[in-house]
């Protein structure tokens, strides 16, 4: 078997999300929308899951979404899990608040109805292993429901990065993570035996009259460079200063500010061979209005 590379330090992931806990509900807008997205889509499936299990919990705002719904829930018992017991529920959802590695489900086999996963398989290095676990831990016709960062994010503040260090720098590492592409995603549900896979992916801009605060944003949702190969000891001010100063130029829109873009792609897929559920007309995406960052 090929090794699998690894390119993301997952003990530092784990150290960004605890740190970044404590003052997520200031950056969270981003997981906020997904959060609703996940939740409307779980509604459009024409069934119960009486035993559910979300990745990526981000302090439970799935069972958040979800309650806020006029409709009642689709979903019987939810856990929530996230790497990192700092970004678990509160207190009262003692009970369904797990601490799990999405690299290593201790999952029983056949234990859900479904698994969502909010955030945080972009940060997976074997992402085909970690979907052979999901589907493996669903039950026959079980369904997988996902939010996954795609390749337009941040594109041009990695652009900005490359042409900053380029300019200034002897080497160029990266800043930003490597996202996948979403006819990828949807090709690897196939390979990795889900049926009936669906993909589709949105694109929401997010308007910064300062860009600065993208990063503090960034920071603030725990996203925080964990790539191996990163510079160790850090971003030079000149290089940093540069690097905003061309992504505000390159991203600039007519009100002035600049506009950074997270593509999301939603996947879904059924473990088995079950006969295929009836669904209900498909919602357009949410529109967010994040023009005030």
């Amino acid at each position: 078997m090929t090794p699998v590379p690894h390119i993301f330090d997952r003990q530092r992931l784990a150290a960004n999300r605890a740190r970044a806990a404590a003052g997520f509900a200031e950056h969270d807008f981003l997981h906020r929308h997904i959060a609703a997205e996940l939740a409307q889509r779980l509604h459009g499936f024409n069934r119960h899951f009486d035993r559910a299990l979300c990745l990526g919990s981000s302090g439970g705002l799935l069972t958040r979404a979800l309650d806020e719904m006029a409709a009642p829930a689709p979903v019987g018992w939810l856990g929530e899990a996230d790497l990192t017991r700092a970004m678990l529920p509160p207190q009262k959802y003692a009970g369904r608040a797990l601490v799990l590695d999405e690299e290593r489900l201790p999952l029983a086999r056949q234990s859900c109805d479904a698994i969502i996963a909010l955030w945080g398989l972009h940060h997976v290095n074997d992402l085909p292993g970690a979907l052979v676990q999901i589907r493996t831990a669903l039950k026959p016709d079980g369904l997988f429901l996902a939010a996954i960062p795609g390749i337009s994010t941040l594109a041009a503040l990695r652009q900005a990065f490359l042409q900053a260090e380029s300019e200034l720098a002897a080497g160029i590492a990266p800043h930003i993570h490597p996202f996948a592409d979403l006819r990828d995603l949807a090709g690897l549900l196939q390979r990795t035996g889900y049926t009936d896979p669906v993909s589709d992916s949105d694109i929401i801009p997010v308007s910064y009259k300062n860009p600065m605060r993208l990063l503090h944003d960034l920071r603030g949702m725990g996203e925080a460079n964990i790539l191996l190969a990163r510079h160790k000891a850090g971003l030079r001010r000149d290089v940093l200063a540069r690097a905003l100063q061309i992504f505000s130029q390159s991203a600039a829109t007519n009100n002035g500010k600049a506009c950074a873009e997270f593509e999301i792609c939603y996947l879904s897929g059924r473990a088995g061979q079950a006969a295929a559920p009836s669904r209900k007309t498909a919602r357009p995406h949410l529109t967010p209005d994040f023009s005030n960052r």
